[in-house]
């Protein structure tokens, strides 16, 4: 077993290293269709940990990484936030996001209570192990991305075991969900014509994106990897500054609080950061995402990514297969709600992909299925990936609250 966490780190970064090189390889290009990259990079580290080559428990990257490294995530995605482009999008794109969003509110804590219904066993569980906890982090995941996983299960601390399981029926119906959307993408003319939507919307927005894009690509220089680290650290640093602040008083005056995780010093750590990420995105320092702020956000996330595979037991994923149809039924709620909603307001299906995948994928598979549609609408992803990652753990922290009244 390797005990030293800089082997370990070195270890992770190299799996990373060659996931991303092979999955840019022609001669992968097959088996990453079938297999996806990110699944990868949960489940190779998991195997490692499995297999006792390695001990998530006792390593102290993930407590490490989590502390500093997500918080500054979360800044770095959320300060691109263009909001010009988003509303020149029109009302359309944004309702399809929103709604998707809806969607995964909504689907969570019915089908907790369908699968509840028909089998109480599947969604028992007390304290650490209580199923709704590891629910919670799919919720986070499907309505922003994995760095808002990673905060809900801060919060609300499912079990290791629990949380294994939920990072399955997370990774593979999302993406189940992006294959069928991509399929979709192929036959957008015709489900245009279902849904009754004009796509000369969709025409414009790839015009303008494609446009604003190569005007304002930038070549960062050292200076900008320093901006870009003091915008992401710094906001880390006041979010625990006030975290620390909030929680003591909350829990010594508020204590009632503890039940809604308000008392939990993570949560307020997660929420002003994300807080701080919007507001920059209201000043110039927006313009830090033509240096790269969400491509150095994405490197932090996929560094999170392999410390919590690293964590993983995947023997414990096939002790509650029944998890499996809860992520169905969330999924297909989600999925009907999208296509009547777009059908009543007449939305091109390409926002209705776009939007869902926004929510369920975050912005890498966001933008892949926008540029199933044109490579130049790749950006639109992006654009409301990030809307998703603003809102994804209020969203998120919502539909656990939900799904734990459920389960009481």
């Amino acid at each position: 077993m390797i005990t030293n966490d800089a082997v370990v780190l070195g270890l992770l970064m190299l799996i990373l290293a060659g996931i991303f090189y092979t999955a840019s390889q022609p001669g992968w290009k097959r088996f990453y269709n079938i297999i996806p990259p990110l699944l990868l990079c949960y489940f190779i580290p998991g195997l490692l940990n499995s297999l006792g080559i390695i001990n998530g428990v006792t390593s102290q990257l993930y407590p490490v990484v989590s502390k500093y490294f997500l918080p500054a995530c979360l800044v770095l995605f959320t300060v691109g936030m263009d909001w010009k482009s988003l509303t020149r999008l029109g009302p359309k794109a944004l309702a399809a996001m929103l709604i998707g969003t809806a969607g995964i509110m909504i689907g969570g804590p019915v089908a907790l209570w369908v699968v509840g219904t028909v089998s109480p066993a599947t969604v028992a569980g007390e304290g650490a192990d209580a199923v709704w906890r590891g629910l919670a982090t799919i919720a986070g995941s499907w309505i922003g991305g994995g760095a808002n996983q990673t905060a809900l299960r801060e919060v609300f601390h499912p079990s290791d075991a629990l949380f294994s399981q939920m990072v399955a029926v997370d990774v593979l119906i999302a993406e189940l969900w992006m294959a069928a959307l991509i399929y979709g993408a192929g036959i957008a003319s015709r489900v245009d014509a279902f849904l009754g939507a004009d796509s000369r919307t969709v025409q414009e927005a790839k015009e303008h994106l494609d446009s604003d894009q190569k005007a304002n690509e930038q070549n960062p220089m050292l200076r900008d990897y320093i901006f870009l680290a003091a915008a992401g650290f710094g906001a880390t640093g006041i979010a625990h500054g006030l975290a620390e602040v909030i929680t003591p008083f909350l829990a010594q005056n508020y204590p009632a609080l503890e039940k809604y995780s308000l008392t939990s010093n993570f949560f307020w750590v997660i929420s002003i950061a994300t807080l701080i990420g919007i507001l920059l995105s209201l000043t110039p320092v927006r313009k830090l995402e033509y240096y790269g702020a969400s491509r150095l956000g994405s490197v932090f996330l996929y560094v999170l990514v392999a410390t919590i595979g690293m964590q993983m037991d995947l023997g414990a994923v096939a002790d509650n297969p029944g998890l499996f149809a809860i992520g169905l039924i969330w999924i297909s709620i989600h999925g009907i709600i999208l296509i009547v909603a777009c059908k009543w307001l007449k939305i091109p299906f390409f926002f209705l992909a776009v939007g869902s995948q926004a929510n369920v994928g975050g912005s890498a598979s966001a933008s892949v299925v926008a540029a199933a549609f044109h490579p130049s609408l790749a950006p639109v992803g992006v654009l409301l990936a990030i809307l998703g990652y603003a809102i994804g753990t209020y969203g998120g922290y919502l539909t656990a609250l939900m799904m734990q009244w459920i389960s009481t």
